[in-house]
């Protein structure tokens, strides 16, 4: 009775995963914006051409129908983010840059619907596939500014036959 308070370390004698358990994930597929108007990091289209990376994986016309949703949801809400833009760059002078506020209110709430589009695209369709699309920043190639791609990420299957 005298050990009942007594805490005891377990050492760690659980052996290492063996190699064979650890299934290897590809690398990332990198959509980049297609269009010609670039407006905070958002493009007005993505581009709708098929990765080969992705054959085996997701019938072409999937792939085309959701770019074909994102792009609907870009062509929708960019030439508003356009006006504006002007509208805040002709006043930004007497409203001390305060009229470029609607423009990054409304780049957000772009930014959120195409979000918003894939997870309902994951939901129904890509993460019962293995896949996982997201809305990501990233460097542009040719100079320091940052984008917005398409990461289609690759979910690792779970190991079913692996003791616990």
């Amino acid at each position: 009775m005298a050990d009942f308070d007594t805490i005891y370390e377990e050492g760690d004698d659980e052996e290492p995963i063996p190699d064979d358990f650890v299934i290897p994930v590809p690398d990332p597929i990198v959509v980049r914006g297609g269009g010609n108007v670039t407006i905070f990091g958002l493009s007005n289209k993505f581009d709708t051409e098929f990765p080969p990376s992705l054959s085996a994986k997701v019938a072409p016309e999937e792939f085309k129908a959701t770019m074909v949703r994102l792009n609907s949801v870009l062509k929708k809400s960019l030439p508003v983010n356009v006006k504006w833009l002007f509208c805040g760059c002709v006043c930004c002078c007497c409203t001390l840059g305060c009229s470029l506020w609607p423009v990054v209110c409304l780049s957000k709430r772009t930014r959120h619907a195409i979000e918003k589009c894939l997870d309902w695209e994951n939901s129904h369709l890509y993460h019962k596939l293995g896949l996982h699309f997201r809305l990501n920043k990233q460097r542009c190639d040719s100079s320091s500014m940052m984008e917005y791609v398409l990461l289609i990420e690759f979910i690792p299957k779970v190991p079913i036959f692996r003791p616990d």
